[in-house]
């Protein structure tokens, strides 16, 4: 009996920011010869006041809103993917709790993973629904990276969007998540990080001093610090291959697959891994010129995308695939 996706709503801030409007902003950013690699058009930005939590607020009462009266008695546990906490603690996870107003009866963890985070929140929830620990699971995946950007940060700042997803997890009798693989390279964490603000880098003046990495790439060490060439080479270098192990430990082909769901980390990024995996661009699904890069929501609120289109339907088998910070990536087929 597999665990399949019952439903996935979103919310995305009401604030969008063109990338014209960033030109107009900053004329030395010459963004004309970097929105080909980058694809986004426009991104959603939350407000001075707005969080990750707010946010995820909205778009879990969206999905409990369409699924009845008793839909919140019937969750067991909550997973809240997110790296933009409200707080050092307690965990966001139970800041939703209470915002929803749900039973004491539930589980609530937070996880701290970025791009591959939806994935990583599938496998969790697949164990505790398989393991016999809970029945139904909201998982939650929202960012608000616009607050760890540097306003001067070319390589970032045309990139990241903020919003959230909800997605309800569930038994099922015959179609759900068929398998996962995941994997970790610590290694290269420093690829994308933010040095300053934790335990080991506490923020102070220091800190706080821009450094200037490339041309149109100002920053701190407060905010991402983002080696955007050594993410790319890290992306054509592994993904690929994971993609290929879970397909053939599944018996199943490329042209098996209905719709490829990667994570919308660039239109260079989905472009690579179209092209080495040799797949049928129209099968490789993206909305990253309206959302930008929104982290662990992206392949969520893809896929409710690809579901408002037609692209995903009743019968439908999915590859999603998760990957950046950590460095992680992981990957997930699912029956529909």
């Amino acid at each position: 009996m597999p665990v399949r996706i019952a439903q996935i709503e979103y919310h995305l801030p009401a604030k969008i920011v063109t990338t014209d409007e960033l030109a107009a902003e900053n004329p030395a950013w010459e963004l004309g010869s970097v929105l080909h690699r980058t694809g986004v058009l426009a991104r959603h930005v939350a407000a001075e006041n707005e969080t990750a939590l707010d946010l995820a607020v909205e778009a879990c009462r969206k999905l409990l809103a369409s699924r009845g009266d008793d839909a919140a008695k019937q969750i067991d546990a909550i997973i809240f993917c997110t790296q933009s906490q409200d707080y050092i603690m307690p965990a966001n996870s139970s800041l939703l709790h209470a915002r929803l107003e749900l039973p004491a009866n539930v589980f609530a963890i937070d996880i701290n993973s970025a791009c591959a985070g939806f994935v990583h929140g599938l496998a969790i929830a697949n164990g505790l629904i398989l393991g016999g620990q809970v029945s139904n699971v909201l998982l939650v995946n929202a960012d608000t990276y616009s607050k760890f950007i540097h306003p001067k940060d070319r390589s970032t700042r045309v990139l990241f969007g903020d919003g959230a997803a909800a997605t309800w997890l569930t038994r099922d009798e015959t179609r759900g998540i068929r398998d996962i693989v995941a994997a970790t390279w610590g290694k290269l964490s420093d690829k994308f990080i933010i040095p300053a603000g934790g335990c080991r880098l506490p923020r102070s003046e220091a800190t706080a001093k821009p450094i200037e990495r490339d041309k149109g790439a100002v920053t701190t060490q407060d905010h991402i610090n983002m080696d955007g060439m050594g993410i790319l080479q890290f992306v054509s270098g592994r993904v690929p291959q994971q993609v290929r192990d879970i397909l053939e430990r599944n018996k199943l082909k490329a042209d098996d697959i209905d719709l490829f769901v990667f994570h919308q980390a660039s239109r260079v990024a989905l472009d690579t891994l179209t092209k080495q995996l040799r797949l049928d661009p129209k099968k490789v699904f993206s909305n990253l010129e309206r959302t930008g890069n929104v982290v662990s929501a992206s392949i969520p609120v893809a896929m409710k995308d690809a579901m408002g289109q037609g692209l995903i339907k009743p019968g439908s088998k999915v590859l999603a695939c998760g990957f950046g910070v950590g460095l992680t990536w992981a990957s997930a087929i699912i029956d529909f």
